[in-house]
């Protein structure tokens, strides 16, 4: 538990090579609702976020897998748009409870998944 958290605390302040990171193994994809995609237009309005992308906000978020298939943590990708990084790690974190491909004999082990809003007018 103390190695996770240490873990955790390292990569938010080191560099994380996010393409070294496999892909979550995702059961199903997830879904991302209307309600979502509102909420984090209603943020990035309001922080005055700015978008790589204009018209779309994308999050990588890069996530602790532990031996039973639990989320020990997420960890996201700084887009300068703090409340939407942390609502996307936490979207990620909960689309993943019950919702990844078994992993016989993993180890705890970081995966990366990138959660994407659209934007409307």
């Amino acid at each position: 538990m103390i190695a996770t958290v240490l873990l955790a605390a390292a990569l938010q302040t080191a560099p994380i090579d996010w393409d070294a990171l496999p892909p979550l193994p995702w059961r199903a994809p997830p879904i991302i609702t209307a309600e979502m995609q509102t909420f984090v237009q209603r943020e990035v309005k309001l922080r005055k976020c700015v978008l790589a992308k204009p018209g779309t906000v994308e999050v990588s978020i890069a996530v602790l897998v532990d031996e039973g298939g639990n989320i020990r943590t997420t960890v996201p990708r700084a887009i300068a748009c703090p409340s939407v990084e942390q609502y996307a790690a936490a979207l990620a974190a909960g689309f993943a409870r019950n919702n990844l491909l078994p992993r016989p004999g993993a180890t705890e082990q970081w995966y990366r998944t990138t959660i994407s809003f659209t934007l409307t007018k």
